[in-house]
């Protein structure tokens, strides 16, 4: 019998959540935002940062037939997530374009029609690629969870992961983001196997 679980109980499930940093930067304050969402999440979320953005090819559907092992890989850790967690930065009032392109190659597939996600925002000013990845997630048929999509401010404050897990007010903000996101991923289980 485990020490954590009492005669009659079960064990809570697991839900995997890929993040997804928008950002190729070595010193990343999306990628940091992510990295203390790692840190902050609850024993019951398994969080995995996928590192393959860089590594993706540029788009290109004649290639779909006999794809390249990084799209496969990125295909493979979208399956195995329950929801996806989002950071990007915006460039030039728009998404990135390595993270556009790597939801390219997700267009055509089925591992995220349906999928949980949400977005989170490491500067308030950047408002319109924000709104442009909620629209493109949509279109794709990804289930956006607004109460999970928020905005930390972290523009010019420097932070690392660490500082962001540290600080009070952020780490408060993004942990309950993260709890709120596991929430309504298991309520999207639940009405699925209603559905079933």
């Amino acid at each position: 019998m485990s020490e954590e679980t009492m005669p009659g109980e079960t064990k809570p499930t697991t839900l995997h959540i890929l993040a997804i940093s928008g950002s190729l930067r070595k010193v990343s304050s999306n990628t940091a935002l992510l990295q203390a969402a790692i840190a902050l999440a609850p024993e019951n979320l398994e969080v995995k940062l996928y590192e393959g953005l860089g590594a993706l090819p540029h788009f290109n559907p004649d290639l779909e037939p006999t794809e390249p092992p990084s799209v496969t890989d990125l295909r493979q850790q979208v399956q195995w997530s329950d929801g996806l967690l989002i950071s990007s930065p915006e460039y030039a009032h728009g998404v990135p374009g390595v993270l556009k392109n790597a939801l390219d190659w997700l267009v055509n597939g089925e591992e995220f029609v349906g999928k949980p996600i949400a977005l989170l925002n490491a500067s308030p000013r950047a408002i319109h690629a924000q709104a442009s990845l909620t629209e493109i997630v949509t279109v794709m048929a990804g289930r956006v969870i607004p109460a999970a999509s928020i905005t930390v401010p972290l523009l010019g404050q420097n932070l690392d992961a660490a500082g962001i897990a540290s600080d009070a007010e952020l780490s408060s903000a993004l942990h309950t983001a993260i709890v709120t996101f596991a929430s309504a991923i298991q309520r999207c289980q639940s009405e699925a196997v209603r559905l079933l």
